[in-house]
């Protein structure tokens, strides 16, 4: 079940439907609004499939992938497959990544912040700290 404020926010998105997938670095599942899906498949499927890794990337980046509806109650059905390789175990955190939502077994998702807290500065600093809002590029 979806909490209502995200519920509210996916509003307008329900009705094209969403898809899940594992997730590339971490243990949990990514829910893309349908829109957000087409435009990364957009990307996805301007490789040159003739290049191996190419074709290695593009079959392990959909493996598992589904798409889902959220029910009048503001549920997903998330498939075993799903469940087994996100570790969902009982209690589940949705948590926005931008333009997607990671959907994570609690204790794991608890343990990962807490691993990237321990360095979370050096990290800001070295991911955001070279862009200059003021700068003309």
């Amino acid at each position: 079940m979806m909490p209502v404020a995200i519920k509210k926010q996916l509003a307008g998105m329900l009705t094209e439907g969403f898809v899940l997938k594992r997730a590339v670095f971490n243990p949990c599942l990514e829910l893309y609004p349908m829109k957000e899906w087409t435009q990364l498949m957009e990307k996805v499927n301007g490789l040159n499939r003739f290049n191996k890794k190419n074709n290695d990337f593009i079959r392990r980046f959909t493996a598992g992938v589904k798409t889902i509806e959220m029910d009048v109650s503001g549920r997903l059905l998330i498939p075993k497959d799903l469940i087994k390789h996100a570790k969902i175990e009982k209690d589940i955190v949705v948590s926005s990544a931008v333009n997607i939502f990671e959907i994570w077994d609690k204790s794991l998702y608890e343990k990962a912040i807490d691993a990237a807290a321990i360095d979370f500065g050096a990290l800001a600093e070295e991911v955001m700290g070279d862009k200059n809002e003021d700068s003309v590029s």
